[in-house]
């Protein structure tokens, strides 16, 4: 095995590239650190092309067991100094991989009969994105639609705060106009979550087939979404601040959809 202690390595660096976009779009890679993340992304069958492990913060790892059906080629070990430079979480357990991303088409998508789908309009943030797909994980969402995104699925921080859950929870991206059509064919009955919606979340019927529709934090809905949504819901917010961030609200929405078909 290899083992990596400069921190000018050209394999090192192109990781530190690869915290862009851009890069990651033109090298077909993406970052994932973390054990338990390895073990979802290789559970969902993603193309790992290399793997960076630091020994004295791996040997303290609750997935010991990970690396056993990886190829010894695409292991490098590293040093502790190389493995901060390219690490972007605290208390990790010394394992950063490098992947092959998967397309993320409407086609792709596998709904069941009476579905519950978020979809996210112009999400920027990749911390909200990941929190949001955490929900979706934890709450057993059939899928996370993510229109006219303003931010890469894959970076890092985006599945830092998901904690992998970018591989457990079926993800599309299209445009706002391919969902709604895609919500239309399979009938799907779509509420925008917006200030000035007539009907509280609580009153709104989530039995049957339904998605919420999910804005910015800054702008919330556009019009597209509130003329072509079935109907608006509203949060009630009972303090001097009139929004909540956009993960907590899609939350609230979702654990109460979960609620109301007795999960």
């Amino acid at each position: 095995m290899e083992i990596i202690s400069s921190l000018q390595n050209p394999k090192i660096k192109n990781i530190v590239k690869l915290s862009k976009s851009k890069e990651r779009k033109e090298q077909g890679l993406f970052i994932i650190e973390g054990a338990r993340e390895l073990s979802l992304a290789l559970s969902a069958d993603y193309e790992i092309n290399s793997i960076y492990v630091c020994p004295s913060l791996f040997s303290k790892s609750n997935y010991p067991d990970v690396l056993n059906n990886i190829s010894e080629n695409k292991i490098f070990e590293v040093t502790e100094a190389v493995f901060e430079k390219i690490a972007y979480r605290e208390g990790s357990d010394g394992l950063l991989i490098l992947a092959q991303p998967k397309n993320h088409t409407l086609a792709d998508l596998k709904i069941p009969e009476n579905p519950f789908i978020i979809v996210l309009e112009a999400v920027e943030k990749p911390g909200n994105l990941g929190a949001i797909l955490r929900t979706a994980d934890a709450a057993l969402a059939d899928a996370v639609i993510i229109c006219d995104t303003a931010t890469d699925i894959y970076n890092p921080n985006a599945i830092r705060s998901s904690v992998g859950c970018i591989f457990t929870v079926q993800t599309a991206v299209c445009t706002s106009e391919e969902a709604l059509s895609f919500l239309k064919k399979n009938e799907i009955t779509s509420f925008a979550a917006e200030l000035q919606a007539s009907k509280w979340y609580q009153e709104t019927d989530f039995t049957h087939s339904s998605a919420i529709i999910m804005g910015t934090e800054a702008d919330g809905l556009t019009e597209f979404w509130l003329s072509n949504a079935d109907a608006r819901i509203k949060i009630p917010m009972r303090g001097k601040i009139d929004s909540l961030n956009v993960s907590v609200s899609t939350a609230i929405l979702t654990f109460e959809a979960m609620r109301q078909r007795g999960f």
